[in-house]
């Protein structure tokens, strides 16, 4: 296998158009805005695609933005998150959630490449697990420990998941917005689908 991406921390253009993308990213100190830029300037740069728009959420005959679904997944944590310290008293550092929910499906660029109407797997998907891709460049961009590990273990069919509440707080934010994906791709929602 040759290397999965190359992390960028040029491509100015590129970086202007993730910074008026993201969702949230105000919510967090200026130097982790930069490491979260980076990180998916690296991956758009590394994949197949020329613009953020045709970043795939998932394969399949139908088409959803992968930008849409990190956008909702961020606002839909953001909030769960508020809910969690009203009723449970939880507070949640944004340097950690904030980055978590930005960053969960960051491998998603080059795990799959539009096709037609559609989407498909590329071959590094048969390579590595969802998660594990983006968690290995978040590690070399210097983020915590607990990003790290909850984007790498956050995939629903991950062998086991982060026990932490960031985690629980993502897996809920990110079913939800899923669901929604699938519906308009056509597709059954999670909720609906046997095991």
């Amino acid at each position: 296998m040759t290397q999965p991406y190359t992390i960028d921390r040029g491509s100015n253009w590129r970086r202007q158009a993730v910074r008026d993308w993201l969702f949230g990213l105000d919510r967090v100190t200026a130097e982790l805005q930069d490491r979260i830029v980076t990180a998916w300037v690296s991956a758009w740069a590394s994949s197949t695609h020329e613009r953020l728009e045709d970043m795939p959420f998932s394969p399949g005959s139908g088409f959803f933005p992968l930008m849409q679904h990190v956008n909702e997944v961020t606002r839909a944590g953001v909030d769960l998150g508020e809910r969690a310290a009203a009723d449970w008293g939880t507070e949640f550092d944004p340097d950690v959630l904030l980055p978590i929910l930005i960053l969960h499906d960051l491998d998603k660029p080059l795990l799959y490449r539009r096709e037609g109407a559609g989407a498909v797997h590329t071959p590094l998907y048969h390579e590595l697990p969802h998660g594990v891709i983006g968690a290995m460049m978040l590690k070399e961009l210097g983020f915590a420990h607990t990003v790290v590990s909850t984007v790498a273990t956050h995939a629903t069919n991950a062998p086991f998941h982060g026990r932490n509440l960031e985690a629980h707080v993502l897996h809920y934010a990110d079913l939800f917005a899923a669901d929604h994906a699938f519906r308009v791709m056509g597709e059954t929602p999670l909720y609906l689908r046997r095991h």
